[in-house]
């Protein structure tokens, strides 16, 4: 059921690739939470995914960027501010992709042209979403940014190789730009770790099924959905989390904070 908790605010969507997408489903919730937002993906992306059918569903134009071109995003901040009427509200980051992990490279036997390219694509691309709109004025006191983590910024998973990295320096540029956008303009920065989902991407992941059951054991709660997330997220663009910058937030059933599950032991 929505309550109106994002009437009048204006975002930024980027990375829903198809209705699995986690970015998909916050353009959903925000959209009957009352926001008005644009869409945005790589070209590439956008000619493997539906994200036609889901800028008809929430009446919004989809304004396509390369995340790693300064040039793209400065055009993307512009354009979505003539189309919007103004300065956004929030903006959500989901974007994330690691070449060695498509093309199946071991930890140890990295390709680090692609491994640089995962660290673009992956992380600096927030710090240049973050810093073109700081000096583009384009988000609004009070603003709310998102990008979406995984805990494997903090511990290890064996199959999530250099994402890991990037992971990490996506939650540490949250920290280190959220005090200086909150110095500037009151624009709050946060990242959430989700539990693991099943998008188009994490169903790429070798093994994860395995993985999937395994926190769906150890997790109190069990995993969050997709559309959890996507409620949380929404939360977060809105007045309520007002006072929440620079932090990592857990979105995982709890599974962060258990050591062992009386399931785990039992199967």
């Amino acid at each position: 059921m929505a309550n109106g908790i994002l009437q009048g605010k204006r975002g930024i969507i980027s990375g829903a690739l198809d209705e699995n997408s986690i970015a998909w489903k916050v353009a959903l919730k925000a959209k009957a939470e009352g926001a008005t937002f644009t869409l945005t993906n790589a070209p590439i992306a956008m000619r493997m995914g539906e994200i036609k059918k889901l800028a008809e569903a929430c009446e919004a134009e989809i304004i396509p960027a390369d995340a790693t071109s300064v040039e793209e995003i400065e055009n993307l901040y512009g354009k979505s501010m003539d189309v919007l009427g103004g300065k956004v509200d929030f903006v959500l980051h989901s974007i994330g992709m690691s070449p060695n992990i498509r093309k199946g490279r071991a930890y140890g036997d990295l390709n680090y042209e692609w491994f640089l390219k995962s660290v673009d694509v992956s992380a600096l691309s927030f710090h240049k979403f973050l810093q073109v709109a700081e000096k583009m004025d384009a988000i609004n006191e009070w603003g709310s940014v998102v990008a979406l983590t995984y805990m494997a910024a903090q511990r290890t998973f064996p199959f999530y190789t250099d994402m890991a990295e990037a992971k990490a320096m996506l939650e540490s540029i949250a920290r280190s730009y959220g005090y200086r956008y909150g110095k500037l303009k009151k624009v709050r920065v946060n990242t959430v770790s989700q539990s693991p989902t099943k998008t188009t991407a994490g169903n790429g992941i070798g093994g994860f099924d395995k993985f999937f059951d395994f926190a769906e054991k150890m997790a109190p709660l069990g995993n969050a959905s997709a559309d959890s997330c996507a409620d949380f997220v929404t939360m977060m663009f809105s007045d309520y989390t007002r006072m929440v910058t620079m932090q990592n937030l857990f979105h995982d059933g709890g599974f962060s904070n258990v050591g062992i599950s009386a399931e785990v032991l039992e199967g």
